[in-house]
C-alpha cells in the first residue's frame, strides 16, 4: 500500500474526513482531555511532540471548491512545530512546546461595541450553529516564510451578520486572551499585551476572511491559536490573531499591538505587497516552508483579483 508523506500530499489529494465527534468532544479536545482517537485517523508516519499529537479529533466539514491553491499543502508537522506565537515564546518552537498550558474548556468570545446582539457567545454555541467549511490558503509571514494551510472554520462575514453591528461600526477589533499563567510568554514585556488587531468592514465582511477552528481536518492545535483564531489570506501573518476572546464594533480605527510597538515597521494594513519593504529587509521572495530555494512574493500574496478593488485609490506605499 503506498502511504503519502504530508509534504507529498496535493491540495486536491485531500479528502473528507468521516470520522465525526460531538461539539463536546471537540471542546475536551482543545483543551488537552484525555479522548483516543482511532490510529486511522492520524496523519500517517509522523512523529510529533506530545503537545502537538495530543487526542486530535476530527471536524465535520464542507470542502469548500472556490478556495483552493495550485500548490502543495504544508505538511502538518510544519504547520504545527513553526509558529510566531509571542504568549508561549519567541521562538518558532516555543509554541508548540508550551501551548499545553492554555485551557480551551470553557471559552467565551465577548462581541460588544457598535452592535445590536452584544453578548458573552460560548464557543461551543458558534461551532454548533455553523456550517464548517475547509478552505486551502497561503499564508504569508512578514519575516519572508510562508506555508499552505487547509483551515477548516467559519467565515467571519457569517458571524458578523448574526452579531448585528450598527451604521456607526467601521471597523472590528479582536483581542486575545490575557493570562499570564496559562500563557507565559506574557510574563515578559515583548510586546503590550493583550493582544490585538483589527480590520476595517469591508475587510472583515470579504468572502474570503475566516473565523478558523481547525486544519487538516483537525480541531485547531493550541500552538496555532486554538480554539479560534483569525486567517485573513492577502495580509501578514501577524494580523492573523490567535486565541480570540473579545470581538469589538468600534467607529475609530482600532490600535493594534504590532503597529503601537513598531510603527515604521508594522502598519495597520499589513497587506502583502512585495513592493514595500520592511525597514529591515526585503519583501520581494519568501521561503515556503519545505522547501530550499526561495520564490517571488505575489501581490496580495496571490489574492488580488478578489481583494484589490478594497483599496482602489489608496496609496499602499503609505498605507502599508
Amino acid at each position: 500500500m503506498l502511504i503519502k508523506r504530508p509534504n507529498e500530499i496535493k491540495a486536491t489529494d485531500i479528502t473528507d474526513e468521516k470520522i465525526y465527534h460531538a461539539r463536546r468532544e471537540f471542546l475536551k479536545t482543545s483543551s488537552g482531555a484525555a479522548l483516543t482517537v482511532a490510529a486511522g485517523a492520524a496523519l500517517p508516519g509522523l512523529w510529533l511532540p506530545d503537545t502537538v499529537q495530543a487526542k486530535i479529533v476530527s471536524l465535520q466539514f464542507k470542502k469548500n471548491p472556490h478556495y483552493v491553491v495550485d500548490e502543495d499543502v504544508t505538511s502538518f508537522k510544519d504547520i504545527t512545530r513553526y509558529n510566531n506565537f509571542y504568549e508561549f515564546g519567541t521562538d518558532k518552537k516555543a509554541p508548540a512546546k508550551h501551548a499545553h498550558t492554555l485551557k480551551t474548556d470553557p471559552w467565551t468570545v465577548r462581541v460588544e461595541g457598535e452592535v445590536e446582539k452584544p453578548a458573552d457567545y460560548h464557543l461551543e454555541d458558534i461551532i454548533r450553529d455553523s456550517q464548517l467549511e475547509e478552505r486551502i490558503y497561503r499564508f504569508r509571514c512578514v519575516e519572508a516564510w510562508s506555508m499552505v494551510i487547509p483551515w477548516v472554520g467559519i467565515p467571519l462575514a457569517t458571524l458578523i451578520k448574526r452579531f448585528k453591528p450598527t451604521s456607526k461600526a467601521k471597523y472590528v477589533e479582536f483581542i486575545t486572551l490575557y493570562d499570564p499563567e496559562q500563557m507565559p510568554g506574557q510574563r515578559r514585556k515583548v510586546l503590550d499585551w493583550p493582544y490585538v488587531e483589527g480590520l476595517r468592514m469591508d475587510e472583515a465582511m470579504h468572502p474570503l476572511t475566516l473565523m478558523a477552528v481547525g486544519l487538516y481536518g483537525k480541531v485547531l492545535p493550541k500552538q496555532n491559536g486554538a480554539p479560534i483564531r483569525l486567517v485573513v489570506p492577502w495580509k501578514y501573518g501577524f494580523k492573523n490573531i490567535k486565541s480570540i476572546v473579545k470581538i469589538r464594533f468600534t467607529e475609530t480605527q482600532p490600535r493594534t499591538t504590532w503597529n503601537l510597538a513598531g510603527p515604521r515597521e508594522y502598519g495597520f494594513y499589513a497587506n502583502v505587497n512585495p513592493e514595500v519593504d520592511h525597514p529591515r529587509w526585503s519583501q520581494r521572495r519568501e521561503r515556503r516552508i519545505g522547501e530550499f530555494f526561495k520564490r517571488k512574493t505575489l501581490m496580495f500574496n496571490g489574492y488580488a483579483e478578489q481583494v484589490a478593488g478594497l483599496y482602489a485609490g489608496m496609496d499602499l506605499r503609505r498605507n502599508y
